[in-house]
């Protein structure tokens, strides 16, 4: 944390600031408490400022309601990134069912609520979430944008731990994403994994019993990812390009990666979504695609995000 004195930080909360210092970005604040913390290594180019979000003892545990305010001042450039992927331990006994639907109250919790002003960019590309075998995992992310700022907003999450026979295996996963440009909302994507019938309702409703395992097979990994602003034009023109240049035919088999791409802000913004067999297969493919970023970012960023 830089400069001076600020308010005490409550328990799981954090708080980044970044602005422009001629054409340095600097932290004036950089701010967290238990279970939370943030840390701020010095990478080039020194014009955009990065934050690793990151937990102790490597992942959440059940309970754990984590908070993080980040604000992104006139054309200042911020990166957030993690140390390897979100963990969610599981759900402590006795507690798995008390609230099945509470998005706020859940048994672990994350919220984000981000502000980008006029100019300013927000590259948000953290690892996948990973949520281990019975664990119930809520994520609420805000971003206020600015009609002048540039985002990209990556969410994603992956089956579990397929070394120990993990394969969507949790209790209940939410994740809601809000994108407000300008004061108006342009985007609010929501994603509910959850055992959504018994046995006993599906027989009622004369319908097969799926688990959220086979309604999602083959792929074991999911990603969405929100780009605005003029930092992106480039990179949302090439996607759209891209897809435009797609070949739609019949596949005996389902293919190992599918990709989809819509617009919003009348083409000044989209939305990205990739499934695939393998984690790996969506990092190495948004690695590729979104490559035109890493002018911006710088390459040594990038290739931490994407490498």
């Amino acid at each position: 944390m830089t400069g001076g004195t600020v308010a005490v930080v409550a328990p799981g909360s954090g708080r980044i600031t970044v602005q422009l210092e001629g054409s340095e970005a600097i932290l004036s604040e950089l701010s967290s408490s238990y279970p939370l913390k943030l840390l701020s290594p010095r990478l080039p180019p020194h014009n955009v400022a990065v934050v690793y979000t990151l937990s102790y003892g490597g992942g959440l545990v059940a309970g754990d309601r984590v908070g993080l305010a980040v604000d992104v001042q006139d054309s200042a450039a911020l990166v957030l990134l993690t140390q390897g992927s979100t963990k969610v331990f599981k759900t402590r006994p006795g507690q798995r069912n008390a609230r099945p639907l509470d998005e706020v109250n859940g048994f672990t919790s994350q919220r984000m609520d981000v502000t980008v002003h006029p100019g300013g960019s927000l590259f948000l590309l953290p690892d996948p979430v990973t949520c281990f075998r019975s664990a119930c995992y809520t994520q609420l992310q805000t971003f206020r944008v600015d009609v002048s700022a540039s985002v990209v907003l990556l969410d994603w999450i992956n089956s579990g731990r397929k070394a120990l026979g993990e394969n969507w295996s949790f209790a209940r996963y939410y994740s809601l994403n809000e994108l407000w440009i300008g004061g108006k909302r342009v985007a609010r994507d929501a994603m509910l994994l959850e055992e959504s019938q018994s046995p006993l309702e599906a027989h009622q409703l004369n319908l097969p019993v799926r688990t959220v395992a086979q309604r999602l097979a083959p792929y074991s990994c999911y990603a969405t990812v929100l780009i605005y602003g003029p930092l992106t034009t480039d990179t949302i023109q090439s996607l759209l390009a891209s897809y435009s240049a797609t070949t739609v035919f019949k596949h005996n088999a389902r293919p190992p990666l599918v990709w989809s791409i819509s617009t919003i802000c009348e083409g000044q913004g989209c939305v990205l979504r990739v499934a695939a067999l393998e984690t790996e297969d969506v990092r190495c493919w948004l690695g590729a695609n979104l490559t035109l970023l890493e002018g911006t970012v710088g390459h040594d960023i990038y290739s931490k995000a994407f490498g």
